[in-house]
C-alpha cells in the first residue's frame, strides 16, 4: 500500500508476519502535521492486524532519516491553538508507537534532528550505520524538544538528554548515540537491510503472544504519557508564536 501527496509518502509492505512501513518527504524527510497523522493510523492499524508480529520503521532516501517537523507548517502557525494542535501530532505518534502490540525496529541510514530523535526513541530496537548522526536543535529556535523528551530520556538518560538539548548546535556522532542507548546496532551502510531483515525475520519466528507480552514490559512506567506529552505539546504551542522563534525559524529555512 503506497500513499503519495504534496505532504509526504507512506507505504507499508508486508511479507510474512514483517511489515515495512517507509515514510517520506522532499523536505529532508521532515513532518508535516498530515503525514505524522498518517503514520500514526498506520502504526495503530498495524498494532490491530494479526497477520503482522513486527514493523520496521524505515524513510527515504540516504543521507537523512528525518528533520523533525515541518518548518514551512511551524511558520504558518498563527495561534496558540494551532501550535497545539501541530505537536500533539507527535504526542500521538509516540503514544502509537509506545502503546504498538508489536516490536517497532528502526532502520536509521541517515541525520536525525528534532523530532526524528524522538521518532528513535520511541522504537523498540534501532540499527543505525556511522552517519547517523543525531542533534536535539530545538532551543537554537527558541523551542524545546518537551514532547519527545520523556521518550529521550528513558532511552539515553537524562543527563545525556541535558547535554544534547543544551548544545542545540552540536551533533552527536553515531557512535556517541550506540554508546547511550539510543541505537542497538552500528553496522556498515551496505549491511544495514541485510541486518535490519535479518533481525526481523528472527524475530517473527518467535511466539506472537510473548513478544506481546514483551512489549508491555519494555514500556512499563509509560503511562502518564497519555496526558503528559499533550502538557508539553502544549508548552511548545505558545513558544513557537515567539518573535525569537518566528525569526529563528526564517533564518534556519534560509
Amino acid at each position: 500500500m503506497c500513499l503519495e501527496n504534496a505532504n509526504g509518502s507512506l507505504e507499508t509492505s508486508l511479507q510474512n508476519t514483517v511489515a515495512t512501513v517507509q515514510f517520506g518527504h522532499p523536505a529532508s524527510n521532515s513532518f508535516p502535521r498530515e503525514l505524522l497523522n498518517r503514520l500514526t493510523a498506520e502504526i495503530n492499524s498495524l498494532s490491530r492486524n494479526e497477520n503482522v508480529s513486527v514493523i520496521i520503521l524505515k524513510s527515504e532516501g540516504a543521507k537523512t532519516f528525518c528533520s523533525g517537523a515541518s518548518f514551512d507548517e511551524l511558520l504558518k502557525v498563527e495561534n496558540e491553538e494551532q501550535g497545539v494542535e501541530f505537536f500533539s501530532g507527535f504526542a500521538h505518534l509516540l503514544n502509537a508507537m509506545r502503546n504498538c502490540s508489536k516490536i517497532i525496529i528502526g532502520r536509521v541510514q541517515g541525520k536525525a534532528v528534532g523530532g526524528g530523535v524522538g521518532i528513535i526513541s520511541a522504537c523498540d530496537y534501532v540499527f543505525a550505520t556511522s552517519k547517523s548522526d543525531i542533534k536535539l536543535s530545538e532551543l537554537a529556535i527558541g523551542i524545546g524538544p518537551f514532547v519527545i523528551e520523556p521518550s529521550v530520556s528513558r532511552k539515553i538518560g537524562k543527563t545525556a538528554m541535558t547535554e544534547m538539548t543544551l548544545a542545540a548546535h552540536e551533533w552527536k556522532s553515531a557512535d556517541w548515540a550506540f554508546q547511550k542507548g539510543l541505537f542497538s546496532v552500528l553496522c556498515e551502510t551496505e549491511n544495514l537491510d541485510a541486518e535490519v531483515e535479518n533481525f526481523a525475520s528472527k524475530l517473527s519466528s518467535y511466539n506472537p503472544e510473548a513478544l506481546q507480552e514483551m512489549k508491555k514490559i519494555i514500556w512499563e512506567g509509560t503511562e502518564t504519557w497519555e496526558s503528559l506529552l499533550f502538557e508539553r505539546a502544549a508548552i511548545t504551542g505558545k513558544l513557537v508564536l515567539s518573535d525569537f522563534t518566528k525569526s529563528a525559524l526564517l533564518q534556519f529555512k534560509k
